[in-house]
């Protein structure tokens, strides 16, 4: 898995947790709509069991996927999350990601959010 990384949260044996980074851009992400760096990731997937949401698990996540970022090394977390009730866009607001832009895929309406790791290039 040269181009992505997969964090399990674990408890005993069940996991609650997961996330994907990857650094390749996905295709229907816009990238003109994100400050400009030299290495970004992009959070792909995460998903906190149900049972086990509200209780930090995905805080703890993302706090994990911003170290792993920065041994990378990249600059900025990238990702997209569906603007709706189901979406997790207030969840990243709360964990510090900026919002970038809003777009939409096959009709639905997306939030683009973005996490700075370290200084960028001001051009």
């Amino acid at each position: 898995m040269r181009h992505s990384r997969v964090l399990i949260a674990t408890e005993g044996a069940a996991i609650v947790a997961t996330l994907q980074l990857a650094s390749k851009k996905p295709w229907a992400i816009d990238a003109s709509y994100f400050t400009k760096c030299e290495k970004a990731l992009y959070l792909l997937a995460m998903a906190v069991a149900p049972a086990r949401q509200h209780q930090g698990i995905g805080r703890r996540c993302l706090e994990e996927a911003n170290r792993i970022a920065r041994a990378w090394p990249a600059d900025a977390i990238r990702l997209d999350a569906y603007n709706a009730d189901a979406g997790g866009g207030p969840f990243y607001q709360r964990c510090g990601y900026a919002e970038r832009g809003r777009g939409s895929y096959r009709n639905t309406p997306l939030i683009y959010y973005e996490f700075l790791l370290a200084k960028t290039n001001p051009s």
